[in-house]
């Protein structure tokens, strides 16, 4: 065949086909559609031409599996073998010789916690290892709201918030929370401790970035852990040293693209006692443009002139801080924790906090307890004031007057920590396992003496810390917690009590 046969075959092939796509039903308004579309625009043309050859190769191409099979394939034989020769890491660390002997001193309660307490030994003392601050235990008109709730609403819920475990009492207390905080909006979980440790993630996820204090507690950082977000660290309540961090990751962060950014701190801190410089921190995550979560566990009900926290003392409008974390388990003598901020960070947590979402939610009687408790610092400040006044009493007997411990807890925080002077610890040469024993010491000579008294229990390291994220450990340190339950002349005498035998202990010969 020479090329003018191919050429005639070719222009009868083409006339067949177009006679044949004639006859397709709408072919007509195709053609008409192809024409003026090349006319107007030949590009649009082009890249549709593109797209349709595209989508029948994607049609015809061949299936393929995504996932790579580039492991090794083992017998029964051999994944039974490995199985047995597998051993678990444990889930604690194993018991100390000093932490098996501490745990068999335990003092242990009968009856009702209170100023004066009752030990199994027979002996009552008076109770100082207790954050019943205001002495609310011993309230009448909340055991009878908490029996009242407990014959309406039963033991608890047995459900989550989210399915069919909230209740009227609920909606009130996150509403009395909230109006007490000057907030848009409050939740209310079941568990204190797992209320940071569930806000933190259910915001911060992988790649987004936690700037945190040193200090913080072990809730926070067990937060800060299951967020697995970037974390940077600040030293301890140093405003210049957030700022030099805030500012190398807003450098850092200047080409990437945006994360989301948090400070997480304390109001008063649980490890030191000292209290945090809001409108410092206030003005720093304004000027880098942070988020900040501050968890007031310790100064919630106790702060301010009512007892709002360290946003009342240091005179900064609630709503300029992102997230309010406290407990209803401390101060209020009930049990759970709480969030307070905008309606929209209220409203996430209650479909992505994993314990508000998958624990039943807090029994109706803890919740209307916290409720009354609220009713009782904002109708009776005066408890505020005698508080603070056996605050002055204890330390009075101990910070100034002892020769062996100071106290590094601010001065309106009942929860007295006291550590033993940097110079006692050098001239002695004490390690920390050796402070922790004194202390021990301490606390069960004032027991014997008649005042019950604890430690600060320290935090164990994280999990896979690297030498920087361990670099910062609490001091061992005796913990005091002031109530108005006891009278000023009960409290210089308790004082005068740990001081002496805290001098027996320094002094005993080896």
């Amino acid at each position: 065949m020479d090329i003018h046969d191919a050429h005639k075959y070719l222009l009868r092939f083409l006339n067949e086909v177009s006679v044949q796509f004639q006859r397709v039903p709408g072919s007509a308004i195709f053609l008409r559609y192809v024409k003026a579309s090349y006319q107007n625009d030949p590009v649009r043309s082009a890249v549709e031409l593109f797209l349709l050859i595209f989508f029948v190769r994607y049609l015809l191409a061949p299936k393929y599996s995504t996932q790579k099979q580039n492991y090794v394939q083992l017998s029964d034989e051999e994944i039974d073998e490995l199985v047995e020769d597998w051993t678990p890491e444990p889930l604690v660390a194993p018991q100390t010789a000093f932490e098996e002997a501490e745990n068999e001193k335990h003092p242990v309660i009968i009856g009702p916690t209170g100023p004066k307490s009752k030990l199994t030994n027979g002996r009552t003392v008076t109770n100082l290892a207790s954050y019943n601050f205001y002495n609310f235990l011993a309230n009448e008109m909340l055991k009878e709201k908490a029996i009242q709730a407990l014959r309406t609403y039963g033991v608890g819920p047995c459900g989550p918030p989210g399915f069919y475990g909230t209740q009227d009492v609920h909606v009130k207390t996150e509403a009395d929370i909230a109006a007490f905080l000057g907030a848009s909006a409050c939740i209310i979980y079941a568990q204190a401790f797992s209320t940071i440790s569930s806000v933190i993630p259910a915001f911060s996820k992988r790649g987004d970035i936690i700037v945190a204090d040193k200090a913080i507690n072990y809730a926070i950082r067990k937060g800060i852990q299951i967020s697995r977000s970037t974390v940077r660290w600040f030293e301890h309540n140093d405003m210049e040293d957030l700022e030099r961090v805030l500012k190398r990751i807003t450098k850092e962060q200047a080409k990437k693209p945006l994360t989301r950014r948090f400070i997480v701190t304390e109001g008063v801190f649980e490890n030191v006692g000292d209290i945090v410089d809001l409108p410092k921190i206030i003005e720093l995550k304004l000027r880098y443009k942070f988020r900040l979560i501050l968890d007031e566990t310790w100064s919630f009900g106790v702060l301010g002139r009512s007892g709002r926290g360290v946003t009342e003392q240091q005179n900064v409008d609630a709503t300029e801080v992102d997230f309010l974390i406290g407990s209803l388990a401390g101060p209020l003598c009930a049990g759970g924790g709480f969030c307070a901020g905008s309606d929209e960070i209220v409203e996430h947590q209650r479909i992505s906090a994993s314990a508000y979402t998958y624990s039943a939610a807090l029994p109706a009687m803890l919740a209307t307890t916290a409720s009354e408790s609220l009713d009782l610092l904002q109708s009776n400040p005066d408890v505020l004031v005698q508080l603070r006044e056996n605050i002055k009493a204890m330390r009075a007997q101990l910070d100034p007057r002892s020769d062996w411990v100071i106290c590094t807890s601010a001065a309106e925080n009942p929860m007295m920590l006291l550590i033993l002077k940097p110079e006692v610890v050098a001239s002695k040469g004490l390690s920390v396992q050796e402070q922790d024993r004194l202390l021990q010491d301490i606390v069960d000579e004032t027991i014997a003496n008649g005042v019950l008294i604890t430690r600060l229990k320290r935090m164990p390291p994280p999990l896979h810390a690297t030498p920087k994220e361990a670099s910062w450990q609490s001091h061992p340190a005796l913990k005091v917690c002031i109530t108005t339950g006891l009278s000023r002349k009960e409290i210089e005498k308790s004082g005068i009590i740990i001081r002496h035998a805290i001098t027996k202990v320094m002094t005993r010969k080896k």
